[in-house]
């Protein structure tokens, strides 16, 4: 249970990109936690991407901006250069991994003990949870493989998210399935979305990102947590 609830809704978010700071200040409006998977060795950097042939800014928040913009929420890696971790060997994976979690922990000041798989496409597998799991102090690793669940998972190591954000008519028809999930159910319930900020820029799809949010906030059966505080219940 979640502090006394059967239902919880979490994000995730990766990259630390500045449009971040918008999406938190929305985030917040409705009373919502999200975790925010990020690189080290990236702060700082200014860049853009092209997607869909937008091109959007795709520029990260200076070492000393991360504590105030991430306040309320959670702060965990990413990996220090955002490597695909399946091609490196398992020393490179435990240093990528394990470096940027300490740098983070001096950054927020507490300890980091999430972490999202960096790259698209298949970005993990059994050896790198192993390696992972044996010789880092993360406690959870997410996927970006959508099982449109909201079961309990055994490997923490290899988590799939519930639903990828723009996924729209999937996001809107789960949120709908989940709340209308009874408040006492057999088994605890996690509705998990993830995505990167700086995609709402592509097709300004901000405002539909808000639509969802305003639907899935303010019940009274659903605790809305950040990723470490409900998978590490």
């Amino acid at each position: 249970m979640f502090d006394g609830r059967m239902k919880a809704v979490t994000f995730s978010y990766d990259d630390g990109s500045t449009q971040d700071k918008r999406f938190i200040k929305m985030l917040n409006k409705y009373g919502l936690r999200a975790t925010f998977n990020l690189n080290s060795n990236k702060f700082g950097e200014p860049n853009s991407l092209i997607r869909n042939g937008v091109t959007v800014a795709h520029c990260k928040p200076t070492a000393e901006e991360i504590a105030d913009i991430y306040a309320g929420h959670e702060i965990a890696v990413h990996t220090l250069d955002h490597p695909r971790l399946t091609t490196l060997d398992d020393a490179e994976v435990i240093r990528q991994v394990e470096e940027d979690r300490k740098n983070l922990e001096r950054i927020c000041g507490y300890e980091v003990v999430g972490m999202a798989y960096p790259c698209g496409g298949v970005n993990n597998d059994d050896r790198v949870a192993q390696v992972i799991r044996e010789n880092t102090k993360i406690k959870y690793a997410r996927t970006i493989t959508e099982n449109h669940s909201f079961e309990l998972q055994d490997n923490l190591y290899r988590f799939d998210p519930t639903v990828y954000h723009q996924n729209w008519e999937k996001l809107f028809e789960l949120a709908d399935e989940f709340l209308a999930l009874p408040e006492i159910t057999e088994t605890p319930k996690i509705f998990y979305i993830w995505g990167h900020t700086f995609e709402f820029d592509i097709d300004d799809s901000w405002d539909m990102m808000e639509k969802f949010c305003q639907k899935i906030a303010g019940r009274d059966d659903i605790f809305y947590g950040t990723n470490r505080e409900i998978l590490l219940k």
